[in-house]
């Protein structure tokens, strides 16, 4: 792979109905936008990755542990490893930006499906 790359040119990897992630790995971590349809659920889960993120568009609802907010463009979060969450998309969907370390080795074996536009830019 290149050192660089255009977002429309990586395979969206199916992370579940109507959430899509384009993803660039290198050999530590992984970073990720993320599309996520209007109303779109990412169910409960856990991994051992720790996560930092933001939103670049829309909103989402999303629980960290024990918290629980509503989040819009501009606002940032912090998942650290092992700790349950979830997020729902509100009406216009969002879109949002990822980082795991270490890497997301468990979405090599997900669907991919043909490069194409994301929702942003």
């Amino acid at each position: 792979m290149s050192a660089f790359e255009q977002l429309a040119k990586l395979q969206p990897i199916v992370l579940a109905d109507g959430i899509r992630a384009r993803a660039v790995k290198g050999e530590r971590m992984t970073m990720a936008v993320v599309d996520l349809a209007p109303n779109a659920i990412s169910p409960e889960h856990q991994h051992e990755n720790e996560q930092l993120g933001f939103v670049i568009r829309g909103s989402m609802t999303m629980r960290i542990g024990e918290e629980l907010l509503e989040l819009h463009a501009g606002d940032t979060y912090v998942i650290p490893s092992h700790v349950e969450h979830g997020a729902a998309a509100g009406p216009d969907g969002a879109t949002v930006t990822d980082v795991f370390a270490p890497i997301r080795g468990d979405w090599d074996s997900r669907e991919r499906l043909e490069p194409s536009p994301g929702d942003w830019p």
